[in-house]
């Protein structure tokens, strides 16, 4: 459907999210979908009280935007401290894993292409 989609940032629009990708309570608001474009799927993610999500790598590249909150992204190499107006470039096949500090929330908008997500938290971190 061409022309222009509005959406206003709203975590009262959120879901709770159930995907197993997630340790903690997370929601989810669906910016950008399938439904809406062929090439881009954007996500606001709000991670509360310190929830995470699990080591990751995506099979595309990914850029985070924070929104609000206090949070972070990390590597076994690397970790950096996110806050709103921090933007992130993860390339694909990176494993990675970000979301909330502890006792805080956090929000991030989630910028991928289609592609896969492999979960791969087989050692300890």
């Amino acid at each position: 459907m061409p022309g222009i989609r509005h959406v206003r940032l709203d975590r009262s629009q959120g879901k709770p999210s159930a995907n197993p990708i997630f340790v903690g309570p997370v929601t989810t608001q669906e910016v950008v979908n399938e439904s809406h474009g062929d090439l881009l799927r954007v996500t606001a993610v709000t991670f509360e009280d310190g929830a995470v999500n699990r080591p990751h790598r995506h099979t595309t590249d990914q850029v985070l935007v924070a929104t609000s909150g206090s949070g972070f992204v990390a590597t076994d190499e690397e970790q950096h401290a996110l806050e709103p107006g921090d933007v992130v470039f993860i390339s694909a096949g990176t494993l990675h894993w970000h979301g909330a500090n502890q006792d805080t929330s956090f929000t991030h908008l989630s910028i991928l292409t289609p592609g896969h997500t492999e979960i791969d938290d087989t050692e300890a971190r």
